[in-house]
């Protein structure tokens, strides 16, 4: 596995600018964690308690990885089925009221788009690498 700095520029900017949306939640749940409870068993998940963490972790640890290069294609792919998941479970757009039918449905989709980007990350880089 080649580390993250000898990859091209375009390839650490992108690990970066897509972990910055992770760290930056990560560190907000923790810092409002009773609030992030709140909100994770408003959306009707179970054990909200024992899933905040795990959802910092990933989030913190997640983005911290990318940005490092470390695993790559392995923290790609789990951020990916999270960011798919947080999509249909905290965005759901055809449910929401009016006033928030706008702000869902685009959140919706951002996440969707950052899917696509992470399945670009997963992706080998070049036939050799594909064969390693």
């Amino acid at each position: 596995m080649t580390p993250l700095a000898a990859q091209p520029a375009r390839l650490r900017i992108a690990c970066t600018l897509m972990a910055a949306l992770f760290l930056i939640s990560g560190i907000r749940k923790l810092l409002t964690w009773p609030a992030t409870v709140g909100y994770f068993a408003k959306l009707g998940l179970p054990m909200a308690e024992a899933i905040v963490p795990a959802v910092i972790l990933l989030e913190i640890g997640g983005s911290l990885a990318l940005i490092v290069g470390w695993r790559l294609r392995e923290i790609a792919a789990i951020l990916a089925i999270y960011t798919l998941m947080t999509a249909f479970v905290a965005h759901r757009f055809w449910d929401a009221d009016p006033t928030q039918f706008n702000p869902q449905l685009n959140n919706f989709f951002k996440n969707i788009a950052m899917v696509g980007g992470f399945l670009l990350l997963i992706e080998p880089r070049s036939r050799k690498q594909a064969r390693e």
